[in-house]
């Protein structure tokens, strides 16, 4: 199975290669550590500088920076190849956004400064959004940065932030005007190491996910140089979350198919294998109409999604449509790994088997990049000329 199996058309050669040598890369790296992380709560590091210096975290930058120039395809691909390896630990995802702030708003320094660290694993990102009061609605946040000198003084606490106990960079946002509204808002970007008033709250133990690191943020006058404003003035972090929004919807829906193609392929092994009323499960014609179901719901997320990434590759891609793509994208990963559970029968109920904990690892799929209840508020208003 793979992203590119039809053949898109921005599908290259190089991609091609690029996804065989990354598929090999997961299953000798990822798939036998994704029960021990999850165990653990925690991603190895060592395992992010395996990856990077595979180079499967910088396809889309300049190799002035540490990547190979290539486009945003190649990362659609490292997303995908994760979820078809079963694993929500690694997180990537957070990586790749925090990647693409960097290389879209930073400074040249900036860029020379952090992108090599990020894409070679040396550096873990993480993105401080959301607050304990503050989910979806970003432009009323309470966290706040106070210039003092040539830094900033923030203050404030952020939650459920992927990557928190392991980031060493940590992209905040922030008020630099908080009678400003959204055009108060900025990107600001904290070096954990020796940063006084920083800290980490506990590892959140969630429903899903268990491997991917969560961590609640406080900051308590903490200094940060203003040269770590993200962007040439204040005031430009709503703008900027906004236009890179496509991208962390897509990839959502990118994620949902590589979830939903290692769902089938391991209830196909299941149903095979196992017998009941003297006849494999897969001779009940039950269990064939539902896995037809769910093939063909993920061919048409295919087809989806890689016309989300030939857009996005030219700079085409609306919110409306990526919003499209997170939501159908998630809400048909659930209906799909319910299906599958269901065809384990009390299998489907047991950790040892995949499936269950993949059910629990997609439902925070509908939720984070914006609830799908607003993915549908936001393809309405695109309607409503």
């Amino acid at each position: 199975m793979s992203l590119i199996k039809n053949s898109p058309a921005w599908a290259t050669d190089e991609h091609k290669m690029f996804a065989e040598s990354t598929r090999k890369l997961f299953d000798a790296e990822m798939a036998p550590n994704v029960d021990k992380w999850a165990e653990q709560g925690i991603v190895d590091r060592e395992f992010w500088r395996t990856v990077g210096k595979q180079g499967v975290m910088g396809g889309s930058i300049d190799e002035a920076y540490g990547g190979f120039g290539g486009g945003i395809g190649f990362d659609s691909i490292t997303v995908y190849e994760q979820g078809l390896t079963g694993d929500t630990g690694w997180g990537y995802g957070i990586q790749t956004i925090v990647i693409h702030y960097i290389n879209a708003y930073g400074s040249e320094e900036q860029k020379k400064k952090w992108l090599p660290r990020l894409i070679s694993g040396d550096s873990v990102a993480a993105i401080a959004m959301t607050e304990p009061g503050t989910g979806s609605d970003l432009q009323n946040v309470q966290t706040h940065a106070e210039k003092d000198g040539n830094h900033y003084k923030i203050n404030g606490s952020k939650i459920f932030i992927t990557n928190g106990h392991t980031a060493d960079l940590i992209v905040v946002v922030a008020k630099t005007d908080r009678s400003a509204g959204a055009k108060g808002v900025s990107l600001i970007v904290l070096e954990t190491e020796d940063a006084e008033g920083f800290r980490r709250g506990r590892n959140l133990k969630k429903l899903g996910m268990k491997g991917s690191d969560t961590a609640e943020l406080f900051f308590e006058d903490v200094r940060v140089p203003t040269a770590n404003l993200l962007g040439p003035e204040e005031g430009q972090g709503f703008y900027q979350l906004m236009k890179q929004l496509p991208w962390e919807r897509l990839m959502i829906g990118i994620t949902a198919l590589g979830f939903i193609d290692f769902a089938i392929n391991e209830t196909v092994k299941y149903v095979q294998d196992r017998k009941a009323f003297g006849n494999r499960i897969m001779d009940f014609q039950n269990t064939r109409f539902k896995l037809a179901e769910c093939k063909t719901k993920a061919e048409l997320l295919r087809s989806f999604v890689n016309d989300g990434i030939a857009r996005l590759e030219v700079g085409e891609l609306d919110a409306a449509t990526a919003s499209m793509a997170k939501w159908w994208g998630s809400q048909t990963q659930n209906e799909v790994m319910h299906e599958c559970l269901q065809l384990h029968g009390g299998y489907g109920f047991m950790m040892e088997f995949p499936i269950a904990r993949l059910y629990a690892d997609s439902r925070v799929q509908m939720i984070y990049g914006g609830t799908n209840e607003i993915m549908k508020e936001l393809i309405a208003r695109s309607m409503d000329v």
